[in-house]
């Protein structure tokens, strides 16, 4: 009977040595966790999309003046800026891109045509059918911001 309430003293003891070392390891790994930096990383948009940003800004304006009854007059951004703005990391120029923007180009001009016979509402909306149509083979993630620039 000795033999087993010292054994079960022994036991105890060596349970209880083995909580207090477990527990201080423990302590030790939050606070180094605690200790260590935190960077963060500011996003910093390619030259294409902060010029996809303002194109689509200008566009949003015009969409305003043709719903007022007003023709744009100037388009106040370089369309050549197109074919030699910075990509966004992950994307190239591709042949459709290249034959997607001439028309882009294009039809953003047209939209400015005072002398058309084609109604100004309609070849803006065609502008805008161009951004989509290059959008959807190129760079799927602004197609909803998009189609809110469309005339109904």
């Amino acid at each position: 009977m000795a033999f087993y309430s010292n054994s079960n003293g022994f036991i105890c003891f060596c349970l209880l040595v083995l909580s207090f070392w477990g527990c201080k390891d423990k302590v030790a790994e939050k606070q180094e966790s605690v200790t260590e930096e935190k960077s963060y990383v500011m996003y910093q948009p390619s030259e294409m999309a902060t010029f996809m940003n303002a194109m689509y800004a200008y566009n949003q304006k015009v969409k305003q003046q043709i719903i007022a009854g007003e023709t744009p007059t100037h388009l106040p951004l370089d369309l050549m800026e197109l074919h030699s703005a910075e990509m966004t990391a992950g994307k190239s120029r591709t042949p459709v891109w290249n034959s997607f923007v001439n028309v882009f180009i294009d039809s953003q001009k047209a939209v400015l045509d005072t002398l058309s016979n084609i109604e100004l509402k309609e070849r803006y909306n065609s502008a805008i059918t161009n951004c989509l149509s290059c959008h959807k083979t190129e760079c799927v993630g602004p197609i909803p911001k998009i189609k809110k620039l469309l005339i109904q």
